[in-house]
């Protein structure tokens, strides 16, 4: 006899100019779904509050427009910048979350597209307005240290922060079984309403120029576990037939150049899954697996070929979310 499905109930957003959703099964739930809910866009409201470059006045967006100096932090906003910027040191700012002016300049920040693309001149200039050894943190005070010029850009981690906060509302109500999304990256606890780990799905981009069909997604197993993708083929803009997509090399101030069509990453924080995966990205299809490699990081990675998509994997990546592709 099938064990009978658990009471199923979805809920759902705006935030970080994407969307939130929750499917949660638990019959011990004791809030009521409209106060969860509320909650959960309060949490989302506070971050946004604190790191969205899209809202003038939020605390990073004053930060950026800072003159030279030591400025007081939340402790959130502190938190969320200090994995950032250890990040970028473990990774020799491969990843880097002071590239806003470039972000901007390519159109892909809160300034909209760029009607052409950037001149040399302007991209030299930026990039030398940019470098996460710049900042400066004191654990002490809560401080962070612009040095005049410097833009936070904290897209590559604080929607993956936003789901952990939005798991933490859920953990603290005792809710044991459910499945956050902000804006594609993920994280599940506990079992789906048929009393199973949750499946969820990678998407596979398109081959070749990546103007084509997708392939059928790629479905894993995610065990209290997160998995976040950073990839090509959502934000990008094309100019003379060449795609520009929205992650940009530390070291050149371009967009990233290789065959790497999307890197996930599965973690127990979804903050880091996202991360992580915009720093596997950026680093291409060599040394990005060298990379999760060394550090034992469950990391995927799908490369462009003219007529097909390769995918690799790391054996932790194997381990976690099973024989990817399985049923």
């Amino acid at each position: 006899m099938a064990p009978i499905p658990l009471p199923y109930k979805t809920l759902q957003g705006p935030t970080m100019g994407t969307t939130w959703t929750v499917k949660l099964c638990d019959p011990g739930r004791a809030i009521a779904l409209e106060t969860l809910e509320a909650v959960i866009q309060a949490a989302l409201e506070r971050i946004t509050r604190q790191m969205s470059n899209w809202d003038p006045s939020s605390f990073i967006s004053l930060l950026n427009r800072a003159e030279r100096g030591w400025y007081e932090v939340s402790d959130e906003l502190f938190h969320v910048l200090k994995h950032a910027l250890d990040l970028a040191r473990d990774t020799a700012g491969a990843y880097d979350p002071t590239l806003g002016k470039l972000v901007d300049l390519w159109g892909f920040g809160p300034s909209g597209p760029c009607g052409s693309l950037p001149g040399a001149g302007d991209i030299a200039a930026a990039l030398a307005q940019a470098g996460w050894n710049h900042a400066g943190l004191n654990q002490q005070h809560l401080a962070v240290w612009q040095p005049g010029g410097l833009s936070f850009d904290l897209s590559s981690i604080a929607k993956g922060y936003g789901v952990d906060q939005i798991a933490a509302v859920l953990d603290t109500h005792k809710i044991e079984h459910y499945l956050v999304e902000v804006g594609g990256e993920l994280k599940a606890r506990g079992s789906n309403e048929h009393r199973k780990p949750w499946r969820v799905s990678i998407e596979i981009p398109a081959s070749g120029d990546g103007s084509g069909s997708p392939s059928p997604a790629l479905p894993i197993v995610l065990v209290d576990a997160s998995v976040a993708t950073s990839g090509d083929y959502r934000r990008y803009f094309k100019h003379d037939g060449r795609r520009y997509a929205h992650t940009l090399d530390p070291a050149t101030g371009y967009p990233a150049a290789h065959a790497l069509a999307s890197v996930s990453v599965l973690h127990e924080q979804c903050m880091m899954a996202d991360a992580l995966a915009t720093a596997l990205f950026s680093m291409g299809p060599d040394h990005g697996p060298q990379y999760a490699r060394s550090r034992r990081i469950p990391a995927l990675f799908m490369v462009r070929h003219p007529d097909d998509i390769a995918l690799e994997w790391t054996d932790e990546f194997t381990a976690l979310a099973g024989n990817p592709g399985k049923p």
